[in-house]
């Protein structure tokens, strides 16, 4: 093989590709390493990211860094530059070097050369690596000598060198050099920023501090003061202490100053430290200062930066704060004050950036101090003139504070609901006249104002129909985003039942200029709001259209799932047959269904969470249908007349209902057996998004309300509560599915509970009731999230256990009198959004062994000794983690040891994403206790007992 070979082995692998081991591509990168040509050894150098990325345990990691010192301490510089550029790529794996000193000191030996260039490189590297080396003394002095070279190159490397370390020791000879006479100019511009690291102590901050006050007053040139006044406010978002009088210090250059350039800088770092500490703004700074520069000022650019802070800051805590004391002893009614009435005036500025900015502050003003500004129709005049403004330009800049409009729009209409008529209309009305960009980004705020306040939906729907005829009459990428837009308003303002007309406008517009995929995320998004016909025929157009089978199987699988969600649409109330049939139509789409789905599914894309929740759809339409058939059961086969006679006699009142008690009981254990596995399921996806998981959770609690029902009307009335569900009525929804789910739940709790106080079971009234519940349930049409489809966030763990069998039959031979130490090492492995929906706080790992097979002979030995079950938890650090465990196998045979992860997010919630790992150990008698026990066989005597860990203590 050669390096070729190794550059596509370490690509990604494709399906099917053959993979191989760790030590085959690091041989391979090896053979580069010592070719005597430059230009391989270039490039195995630059190979070897992406074999940390492939194979990233600390074994092969520690072993292709030295290979790397060695080419850092013989090569030349161009081969030291890309050894460095490597390390400063794999930074996240400099911890897994198992030998720091040795290589260390391969690449320290380069340090005492006379290239300066060299050096450079070298303190560089020493930079890069100062995680792993935070306190080695001959690093720290070779930067201090560094610092007073000659050489420009050396003098950057050290101060890049100096900043990494941040050690206290380089902080203080780079305060001494800083307030120097005799250090240059431009070489105090390079030290001022090191001292924003000065923050281990309070009086070492405190001492900076006075430095860069001295600095700032001694030399009073722009750049100083830029430098100066920037590493101040860095230094003082780190200490904490000293933001109050770094905030007046800006505000005061803010005002006084005036060159633009340190305003420039005082606005940005007056927007870092509202964003850092918003709390600790008082109005002075914002009324007395702020407000007035902003108002007095003749430059665009400077009133921009400014309204900035102020949007920044209305979206705060800051805000209340700056309202709440005018009331005390401020006579300026708050309308007047300077803060609205710079809100007011930006709305309407011919800079649009300065408009949005506006908007976003009379928009927060308005939202969270409702009773002490009336500022609603000033708010949506202002963002209406916006609208106006930007709906027909389509510029980024005209796009950006669209989207920023919209946005103030949407939240202020959430908080003041009477608002929403009045916005819906103007928005409709200014859809006809934009440009295809702002109707793609007013159809995002309509659908949200939608979702918010259904009953808008119909007096949207006219519109919409009427612009989708027109909207579309061409294939570019604008149009095919506005016909996915436009039909998400309508699927969202129609509710799940889209008319005939409204289907024949959408096909037809679909039919003349839409592509391939704008048609797959039209379908997408009628399955998401419960259009399922629609759907349905989308998908079966679809199916033919694409260039794989897996695609095939995966529309046809959606096909038949919309196809069976559709059956159940059909359901009435009171029709128990009709149901019956309803649901064994369903079950019959959905089993091919999931016959497609399994189809459809490849190594690389398994689609586990698909088909687990397609089986437990399919699960749950089969226990609602058992349970229509056992409520039927109680006209042909009621309770015998002797019933209540066989209750007082063997003292069970469930025999009071005859039969079908028995019958219910079975149903109750079912659909509490199907809600656990929702909670599983749930537990298990933790890259999916919320709405995916509320959609499982009301799964979830359709199952457990079925059982609740069960119980509150046949199996024990009297020890059935319903308080716990009292407050399902006031949970704030967030889709309209969500809002069908809750008014199913508080429809069908509330019959119940009137049936249980006034009938005692069982009677054809509890059985229509419990059969009323399954039709509700089945009459809300299923919505399928965007987890279902796509997976924006992708989390696994890889694991490695030590010791490892040389084959993987092979299991690990272990003496019974001693303990096996098993290293657990993990890697958290990321897609391209990491953290999207929720990050990693630790790892939860189990261990637990079973005795697979004995063969030794049997003593008495205690339980706690036969099985292994221990838990730890490890937080992971730059997504690696590494524990042991201490297992006991005293009991001779073969045991599985079995290592399965589990994540905790950082709110404390563990999640079940596996991996689950085994591996074999075989338990052997040690050589004294086997010699023992011969010789006490050929003595004609019994055998002694076992030797084991615990008898030599």
């Amino acid at each position: 093989m050669s390096l070729s070979t190794a550059r596509s082995f370490l690509s990604e692998a494709c399906y099917g590709e053959q993979e191989l081991d760790a030590n085959s591509a690091l041989m391979e990168l090896d053979k580069g390493l010592r070719s005597g040509k430059l230009g391989e050894q270039c490039e195995a150098v630059v190979l070897f990211p992406k074999l940390f990325q492939k194979y990233p345990f600390p074994i092969l990691i520690n072993s292709a860094f030295l290979k790397l010192a060695d080419i850092f301490r013989l090569g030349n510089n161009f081969l030291r530059l890309c050894v460095l550029k490597v390390t400063q790529q794999s930074e996240k794996h400099l911890e897994k070097i198992l030998n720091v000193d040795e290589f260390v000191k391969r690449v320290f030996s380069v340090i005492h050369s006379n290239d300066p260039v060299a050096r450079s490189i070298t303190l560089r590297m020493l930079g890069s690596l100062a995680s792993i080396i935070p306190e080695r003394k001959n690093a720290h002095h070779s930067i201090r000598q560094s610092l007073d070279s000659h050489d420009n190159v050396e003098v950057e490397a050290a101060i890049f060198a100096a900043a990494t370390f941040s050690s206290v020791d380089i902080l203080s000879s780079i305060c001494a050099s800083t307030s120097g006479l005799d250090t240059p100019v431009e070489l105090k511009l390079k030290l001022i920023p090191m001292l924003q690291h000065m923050h281990h102590d309070a009086s070492l901050a405190s001492s900076s501090r006075e430095l860069l006050q001295h600095l700032v007053n001694s030399y009073p040139s722009t750049p100083m003061v830029i430098v100066t006044l920037h590493t101040f406010t860095q230094l003082a978002a780190s200490s904490l202490v000293d933001i109050p009088k770094q905030l007046q210090l800006l505000l005061q250059y803010l005002k006084d100053d005036p060159r633009k350039a340190v305003k420039r800088l005082a606005i940005n770092d007056l927007k870092l430290l509202a964003k850092k500490a918003p709390h600790l703004w008082i109005r002075e700074n914002t009324q007395v200062t702020l407000c007035e520069c902003a108002l007095n000022s003749p430059y665009n650019s400077l009133k921009l930066g400014m309204l900035a802070v102020l949007s920044t800051l209305s979206g705060t805590i800051a805000i209340k704060q700056y309202f709440s004391n005018i009331t005390g002893g401020s006579s300026v009614p708050p309308r007047l004050t300077d803060l609205v009435k710079l809100a007011q005036e930006c709305c309407y500025h011919s800079n649009l950036a300065v408009a949005a900015h506006g908007v976003i502050v009379l928009s927060n003003i308005a939202i969270s101090c409702p009773e002490k500004v009336q500022l609603e129709q000033d708010t949506v005049l202002g963002v209406e003139s916006l609208l106006m403004l930007c709906s027909q330009d389509s510029s980024s800049s005209a796009q950006a504070t669209l989207k920023t409009a919209l946005t103030s729009l949407v939240k202020l209409l959430k908080s003041r609901p009477h608002l929403s008529q009045s916005a819906v209309e103007f928005l409709l009305g200014q859809l006809h006249l934009s440009c295809d960009s702002s109707r793609v980004l007013m159809c995002h705020a309509l659908a949200a104002i939608a979702t918010h306040l259904p009953v808008l939906g119909d007096g949207m729907l006219g519109d919409l129909v009427d612009l989708y005829r027109v909207a579309s009459h061409s294939s570019t990428d604008k149009q095919q985003e506005l016909l996915v837009s436009l039909a998400t308003v309508i699927f969202v303002a129609s509710q799940s039942s889209l008319s005939a007309e409204v289907k024949t406008v959408i096909k037809q517009q679909l039919e003349n200029v839409a592509n391939g995929w704008t048609v797959y995320r039209i379908a997408r998004q009628a399955s998401r709001m419960g259009c399922h016909e629609f759907s349905s025929e989308l998908y079966q157009s679809l199916r033919t259209r694409v260039a794989s089978e897996h695609f095939y199987f995966w529309l046809n699988s959606l096909k038949e799932f919309s196809q069976a969600e559709q059956c159940l649409s059909h359901v009435e109330d009171g029709d128990y047959s009709g149901a019956m049939s309803a649901i064994a139509d369903a079950l019959r789409s959905y089993q091919k269904g999931i016959a497609s789905l399994t189809a459809a599914s490849t190594p690389l894309s398994p689609l586990t969470f698909q088909c687990e929740f397609i089986k437990l759809r399919i699960d749950t339409l089969q226990a609602l249908s058992q349970l229509i058939c056992t409520c039927n059961s109680l006209k042909t086969s009621p309770p015998p007349a002797i019933a209540t006679t066989i209750a007082l006699t063997s003292g069970n009142d469930l025999q009071r209902c005859g039969r079908i008690a028995m019958q219910m009981k079975v149903c109750m254990d079912e659909f509490r057996s199907l809600a656990a596995r929702y909670a599983d399921l749930h537990q298990s996806s933790f890259d999916a998004d919320y709405a995916t998981l509320r959609n499982v959770e009301l799964q979830q609690q359709s199952c457990l309300l079925v059982s609740h029902v069960i119980e509150a009307l046949i199996l024990d009335p009297q020890a059935t509560s319903f308080q716990e569900y009292g407050t399902l009525g006031s949970v704030q929804t967030e889709s309209e599915y969500e809002r069908r789910m809750m008014s199913v739940f508080s429809r069908v709790l509330e019959e119940v509970e009137c049936l249980a106080k006034k009938h005692p079971p069982v009677s054809c009234l509890h059985t229509g009731c419990l059969c009323d519940a399954v039709i509700a349930l089945l009459k809300v049409p299923l919505s399928f999230q965007r987890y279902f489809f796509q997976k924006l966030q992708s989390t696994s763990i890889k694991l490695a256990l030590s010791p490892s069998p040389r084959t993987p039959s092979e299991p690990i031979p272990v003496q019974n009198t001693q303990q096996l130490t098993l290293k657990v090492e993990g890697v958290v492995q990321h897609g391209s959004s990491p953290g999207l929906f929720r990050k990693i706080q630790s790892v939860c790992l189990n261990v637990t062994s079973v005795l697979q097979s004995k063969t030794g002979p049997d003593f008495k030995i205690p339980l706690d000794t036969k099985t292994n079950e221990i838990e730890q938890r490890v937080e992971p650090h730059n997504d690696y983690f590494s524990t042991q465990f201490l297992l006991n196998f005293s009991i001779l045979g073969t045991h599985t040891v079995t290592v399965e992860a589990s994540v905790v997010d950082e709110s404390g919630i563990e999640w079940k994403t596996g991996p689950k790992t085994t591996v074999s150990v075989k338990s052997l008698e040690d050589p004294y206790s086997q010699q023992l026990r011969h010789q006490l066989q050929q003595a004609g005597a019994q055998p002694a007992p076992q030797r084991s860990a615990y008898a030599r203590f």
